[in-house]
């Protein structure tokens, strides 16, 4: 039998109840919130969950809105909830780190399989990264960008970047002057491992420069490819 901790985030009390009935018998410590606003609070409080169950549609701030503020400081896996038809937010969800999704309404046993698959991916075994995301405010080469808000700004005009986008310049602003693997950047910032032909992470880079350049002026390159190597966010003055 299983003892791990699961956390399901849902405003539909029944289901809570239902799905929490099913895993608990299958082994595992279910808990409950009903809004995102109240598992912030408990996540804040009690961090020690093995996998969170979340609902991408609830009322005031969405699922989207707390995996948004959970990843990647958090590094719990995540199963999303969604409508069937929600395809965008499953996406979203996916690009924003969520590691599996299942639609609603849900069949306790699918779900219960899709827990059990998260939890192996993502045991003692599982290789676990180096926290290389920033805590505090990095300032470089005119840019500004805030971790705790999840801003950008450059010279003082904000930079609008989806998570993916935000989430790899702050990796490469944190280790400016070091070159990161395409590898390291797919698990960190897409949370799966690089495959052949995948072109997903390039995208990404290529959106943030298309998006800088207007703002920092012609010719200026502050992410640099390293060919066969990666990419690194040229170590300018702080």
């Amino acid at each position: 039998m299983s003892n791990e901790r699961l956390l399901i985030i849902d405003d539909d009390v029944a289901l809570c109840n239902l799905l929490s009935d099913y895993l608990g018998h299958e082994g595992y410590r279910v808990e409950a919130s009903h809004s995102a606003e109240a598992a912030l609070q408990r996540l804040a409080d009690d961090d020690v969950w093995d996998l969170l169950i979340l609902d991408i549609q609830m009322p005031g701030a969405s699922g989207l809105e707390l995996l948004q503020q959970l990843r990647p400081r958090l590094r719990t896996p995540v199963i999303m909830l969604t409508g069937r038809g929600d395809e965008i937010d499953r996406i979203l969800g996916l690009e924003m780190g969520a590691d599996d999704y299942l639609g609603k309404p849900c069949n306790p046993r699918e779900l219960l399989a899709r827990v059990r698959a998260v939890l192996r991916r993502a045991g003692p075994d599982a290789v676990v990264e180096p926290r290389l995301f920033p805590e505090q405010v990095i300032e470089r080469s005119g840019l500004r960008l805030d971790p705790g808000l999840r801003e950008v700004s450059v010279d003082g005009e904000a930079l609008e970047l989806t998570s993916a986008e935000f989430n790899v310049l702050a990796y490469l602003m944190q280790n400016a002057g070091r070159v990161m693997s395409k590898e390291q950047l797919t698990e960190l910032v897409l949370h799966r491992k690089l495959t052949a032909y995948d072109r997903a992470l390039d995208v990404h880079v290529s959106r943030v420069r298309q998006k800088l350049a207007p703002l920092v002026g012609d010719g200026v390159e502050l992410i640099k490819t390293i060919r066969g190597q990666g990419y690194q966010f040229v170590k300018g003055s702080a």
